[in-house]
């Protein structure tokens, strides 16, 4: 265990790898095909259509919330790591998010056009500029984004369900076979389409934008007042924040999913939309501690299986690039061609699969290295030089790890300070 008062970032890495599961089911259910997320079109199978109803409840917007809130945090630790290492912190800090933007460009043209790591990116410059709000500014600023979004999409969702008239799943076979043919044919096919895609998802990015900076700021505020560290162990706090958490989080995502996946029809998906705004958040946090409360429990017995996460959490933007090669061989015309062939049940149980091959790999190299390779590239463009060597990572959570021998060398021990193990005097 880090010694006291260092952030216990084991808890933030199992929280990371965790969710890189919600993130690959739903990116997989949107590249399968534009009816996949939804159950499969008419006369699709009933596995299908209750299986796109659960991701919708349970999983859908969940785990990105999850996911920024985790960039948010780390924000603060990477300018923590750059104060104790004498480094100014604005030249690391635009160096990486253009790193981080490169990657999503390359990564939103060649594999997938719903990529947030451009949005990231963009949204990284303002958290830079709201760095200096404190903890309650945060999280007021913060609940103003999401009332805000969630108004214009309930105003606008009502609008949709008072004057316009439902449209059938027949209605949208012409354009879906149409984007399936040129999804299914040779590369400069599937590139095209991307590119033609990416108007309508740096839309949608553009749009969710606020909910993505909300989250950023929650996990800004949590780390200024260093949440993990005087909560991440207390199993009372996590136990009684799950359960009164998790009623409104189910309940927003049932509502959600009636009004994306039925029994209300599609006119009614921003209104859900609207509530997920709202509540997303909260089922977010009763995942993150009795997902934590889980795995404390399982720790105890067998110490190295809140590791296999928290391996998979240190490696996650390798994790998540390789997820996307993934799915753009299997759906496309980069290999299989799957596109709009298979339903939602085989597209989960293949996400299991590939998510229980990214544990077991990313456990391997956590043996071998402290970074995956997308992780090492960007820490060379942040600190504008090839890194040194960095000795390999805790296999472990924080929690249940010995104190790690401080390295000699000040960058080292400056790493492991953004990391949140505090070097040794």
């Amino acid at each position: 265990m880090s010694r006291a008062g260092a952030p216990r970032v084991g808890e933030l890495d199992v929280l990371r790898g965790f969710a890189l599961f919600g993130i690959l089911v739903i990116n997989a259910l949107l590249v399968a095909g534009p009816a996949t997320v939804f159950g499969g079109g008419p006369g699709a199978p009933a596995p299908d259509r209750v299986a796109a109803w659960l991701v919708t409840a349970l999983v859908t917007a969940k785990f990105y919330v999850l996911f920024s809130f985790l960039f948010g945090y780390s924000f603060v630790l990477q300018a923590r790591a750059a104060r104790r290492a004498g480094a100014a912190f604005a030249p690391r800090h635009l160096r990486r998010t253009a790193g981080l933007f490169a990657l999503g460009a390359l990564h939103a043209v060649l594999l997938y056009p719903g990529d947030v790591l451009t949005t990231y990116a963009v949204l990284a410059l303002l958290l830079y500029g709201l760095r200096g709000l404190s903890v309650r500014a945060a999280l007021r600023l913060a609940a103003t984004l999401l009332l805000l979004l969630s108004a214009l999409l309930l105003g606008y969702g009502l609008l949709t369900v008072a004057l316009t008239e439902p449209v059938t799943a027949t209605a949208y076979a012409p354009r879906a076979a149409e984007r399936a043919v040129a999804y299914r044919g040779d590369a400069a096919s599937v590139l095209g389409t991307h590119l033609r895609d990416l108007p309508a998802a740096l839309g949608t990015d553009l749009l969710y934008a606020p909910a993505m900076l909300a989250a950023f700021l929650g996990g800004l505020a949590a780390a200024k007042c260093r949440l993990a560290e005087r909560r991440g162990r207390d199993r009372a706090w996590l136990r009684r924040t799950a359960l009164r958490t998790l009623p409104p989080g189910l309940g927003g995502g049932a509502v959600a999913a009636c009004c994306a996946s039925g029994p209300l029809d599609g006119r009614w998906f921003l209104v859900g939309q609207a509530v997920s705004v709202l509540t997303a958040p909260a089922l977010a946090t009763s995942y993150a501690c009795g997902l934590l409360l889980l795995l404390r429990r399982a720790g105890d017995r067998v110490p190295a299986a809140p590791g296999v996460l928290a391996a998979a959490g240190r490696m996650a933007l390798s994790h998540y690039l390789t997820q996307s090669l993934v799915l753009a061989w299997a759906f496309s015309g980069y290999g299989l061609g799957l596109h709009d062939r298979v339903g939602t049940v085989a597209v989960l149980a293949g996400c299991v699969l590939l998510y229980a091959v990214q544990l077991a790999l990313g456990a391997w190299l956590a043996a071998r290295t402290r970074y995956g390779p997308a992780e090492h590239l960007l820490r060379a463009v942040t600190r504008g030089r090839r890194p040194r060597a960095v000795p390999r990572g805790l296999t472990t959570p924080a929690w249940t790890a010995a104190p790690p021998a401080a390295p000699a060398d000040p960058e080292q021990r400056a790493d492991r300070a953004g990391d949140g193990v505090r070097p040794a005097p």
